[in-house]
C-alpha cells in the first residue's frame, strides 16, 4: 500500500490570487527516494507542509496508508509516522549529539536508559563516532550535523522521511554522503524518502523525480 497519496490536492493561502498547490495527484511508496524540484515560489515547501500535516488542503485529500489526514490526530501523525530533515539541521544547540537523538524517543515515552543504546546504534549507522556523540552540535562540521539530523529522524521509527533541502548547506562530498545514506535507508530498510530540493544531483539519483512550477506537479522521470 502507498504510504502517502494525494488526490486532486489544492491549497490556497488566504487572500492569495492563485493557489500555491494546484490539483496535485500522486503517490509515494516505501522503498523509494522521491525528489521534487522546482524554482523558488513554485509550491514545493507548501506541498511538503501538506505531506507533513502542518496544513490541510483547501480542496482534495492527503491520505496516509489510506486514511485521510483530515481524520487523523495530526500531532500523533507528525510524532510517530513522519520525520523531517532540514537544510539548517535544527539540532538543539545546548544538547549533546547523543541527547539530540535520544530526545524524540524520550518524547514518545522511551526511558533514557533504553534510548541511549538505540541512539548510539543510529549514530554509528550514519558514521558518527563515540567521541563525536559527546560533542555539542557547534563542534561538528555541516556534514556531520546533517548526519546527526538523519539519525535523529530515525529515532521515532517513522518510515516516512521528508527532506527540506537537506543538502542545501553542504559541499559536494558531504552532499554525496547524505544522498548515499538516504538511498540506503529507502532501498535497504524500506523507508519512503521525499526530498524537496534545488539540487539536480539529488533528482538524478532519485527513483522518481517530479518538477513543480506554479503549483502544478509533473512527473519528470
Amino acid at each position: 500500500m502507498p504510504k502517502l497519496t494525494l488526490e486532486h490536492v489544492t491549497y490556497k493561502y488566504k487572500n492569495a490570487l492563485r493557489a500555491a498547490v494546484s490539483e496535485v495527484s500522486c503517490t509515494f511508496e516505501e522503498g523509494n527516494v522521491y525528489a521534487i524540484v522546482g524554482p523558488s515560489g513554485s509550491g514545493k515547501s507548501t506541498l511538503l507542509s501538506l505531506l507533513a500535516g502542518l496544513d490541510l488542503p483547501t480542496e482534495g485529500k492527503v491520505a496516509f496508508e489510506g486514511e485521510s489526514l483530515a481524520g487523523l490526530n495530526l500531532d500523533r501523525y507528525r510524532r510517530e509516522s513522519i520525520s523531517m530533515i532540514f537544510q539548517a539541521f535544527h539540532l538543539f544547540p545546548l544538547l549533546t549529539v547523543m541527547e539530540n537523538v535520544c530526545f524524540p524517543m524520550e518524547l514518545c515515552g522511551v526511558m533514557p536508559r533504553d534510548a541511549k543504546p538505540r541512539a548510539e546504534t543510529l549514530l554509528e549507522g550514519v558514521g558518527i563516532t563515540k567521541e563525536q556523540m559527546l560533542r555539542f552540535p557547534s563542534r561538528l562540521s555541516g556534514g556531520e550535523r546533517q548526519r546527526v539530523a538523519i539519525a535523529r529522524s530515525l529515532a521515532s521509527n517513522a518510515k516516512i522521511i521528508l527532506g527540506d533541502e537537506p543538502t542545501g548547506n553542504l559541499d559536494g562530498a558531504n552532499t554525496q554522503n547524505i544522498i548515499d545514506i538516504l538511498c540506503r535507508l529507502a532501498h535497504d530498510q524500506g523507508y519512503c524518502v521525499i526530498i524537496v530540493t534545488h539540487d539536480l544531483e539529488v533528482a538524478e539519483v532519485a527513483d522518481v523525480a517530479f518538477r513543480m512550477r506554479d503549483g502544478e506537479l509533473q512527473k519528470w522521470r
